[in-house]
């Protein structure tokens, strides 16, 4: 039975920042706006062109880029699905120190027209992808830099709060075997309600290990083996792009009922390359029972779990001729309720891990003995928050607005 646990064009105008920043970064704070409608748009992809360094924004499209002070003058690139994208000079960057950076995205129109010339059976696109995964990504093993942020909501209040830097190493993308992909954290820190009442001692799927367990290119149980194909349903949706490029995109949700509960979403395939680009998927919660044996580890005696919602996202971007694994978030929404009491409590718990550089010659390794194993626990590696310049020149995931204010009264 599969189980997936781990313990827990530029428009209108363009203002810019630098700010003095430690050990010669130049550091650029911004926020990424829709320029059809206004809204500021999550997770859009912040790059430097020419290197491996990057972010993304938060949920209120805000971000942060640190940036050393030497490649400056590459300048930075938006990228998101649907959407042009745009470059911000190393010039426009420098000659603009104190002020934030808006940049605004264009979205790019659905090409109908291509889906129409380019028509294609999606399972026969799905299967093309699966073969040519050795061809589009690496054939090296590569040592990323990602941070890793991980919340407990109760209803909508925060009762944790924990973040880290995490080093992946990724094997070869020969096979799509994960035997040889390994995280450890190097530094984190965390936030927790003392109120007895939140206290939960539950484990779902999430934690530092989802680039290894989410990473649905590499790891052939979570999603898509060939011999998995027969069991789902597959159509074609309308064109879009990302950076850029034209994707196809293949909807898909189960056909048959099997021992373990399979999966329905969406996937990004490159129209070039007929690499995966990214995948939009949820668990498929028809069979509770299956649901919870999947993502449920851990739960105390006369506590009753029921899954509400079970999502992911994974993201890979097209550097050089291959494609590597840059974003993974998982959301886990469930409620939960004891013996003989009236009322149920609702939960959520989210993870997201983005990857802000990447090594391709890597001299060393991630040992067994310090890899961050699926049954280790994360809040118990980490420190408490303390020191407010705790990250220093990481790169991270900016907090949102909430988050903010949800760490100052756990603080309190």
């Amino acid at each position: 039975m599969k189980r997936l646990i781990t313990p827990l064009i530029i428009s209108s105008f363009i203002v810019c920042t630098t700010l003095a920043g430690w050990a010669n970064d130049v550091i650029v704070n911004g926020i990424v706006k829709n320029h059809a409608n206004k809204k500021k748009l999550p997770s859009v992809s912040l790059t430097v062109p020419g290197t491996n360094i990057g972010t993304v924004s938060n949920a209120d499209g805000t971000f942060t880029l640190k940036i050393p002070d030497s490649i400056s003058a590459n300048g930075v690139n938006a990228e998101l699905l649907g959407f042009k994208s745009c470059f911000i000079s190393g010039e426009i960057i420098k000659d603009n120190p104190g002020n934030t950076l808006a940049i605004w995205l264009e979205p790019s129109g659905r090409m109908l027209d291509e889906v129409i010339v380019y028509g294609a059976d999606p399972r026969t696109l799905i299967e093309t992808a699966i073969k040519k995964i050795p061809q589009n990504y690496s054939s090296e093993r590569n040592l990323f830099s990602s941070f890793y942020r991980e919340t407990i909501q109760k209803g909508k209040r925060y009762i944790g709060v924990s973040e880290a830097i995490v080093s992946v190493m990724k094997s070869p993308y020969k096979t799509r075997l994960t035997t040889g992909d390994r995280v450890q954290i190097e530094k984190g820190r965390r936030l927790v309600s003392q109120k007895s009442s939140d206290t939960l001692s539950v484990k779902v799927i999430g934690g530092p290990t989802i680039p290894v367990v989410l990473d649905m290119v590499k790891n052939k149980d979570l999603l898509f083996s060939l011999e998995e194909l027969d069991f789902y349903d597959f159509k074609m949706e309308p064109m879009t792009s990302i950076d850029d490029r034209q994707q196809f995109v293949v909807s898909f949700k189960p056909k048959v009922k099997v021992d373990y509960p399979l999966y329905k979403g969406k996937v990004y395939i490159d129209r070039e390359t007929s690499a995966f680009s990214k995948a939009e998927f949820a668990l498929d919660l028809s069979d509770k029972d299956k649901a919870i044996r999947s993502i449920l580890h851990k739960k105390p005696r006369g506590l009753r779990f029921n899954p509400q919602e079970v999502d992911f996202v994974v993201s890979y971007k097209y550097q050089d001729g291959l494609s590597y694994l840059n974003y993974i978030s998982a959301k886990t929404r469930f409620k939960c309720d004891w013996k003989r009491r009236l009322f149920s409590a609702g939960y959520t718990v989210y993870s997201e891990l983005v990857m802000v550089d990447r090594d391709d010659r890597p001299t060393a390794s991630i040992s067994r003995k310090d890899a961050f194993g699926q049954k280790d626990v994360f809040y118990d590696v980490v420190d408490n928050f303390s020191d407010p310049d705790f990250w220093k020149d990481y790169n991270i995931i900016e907090p949102t607005e909430s988050l903010e204010k949800a760490v100052l009264k756990l603080r309190n």
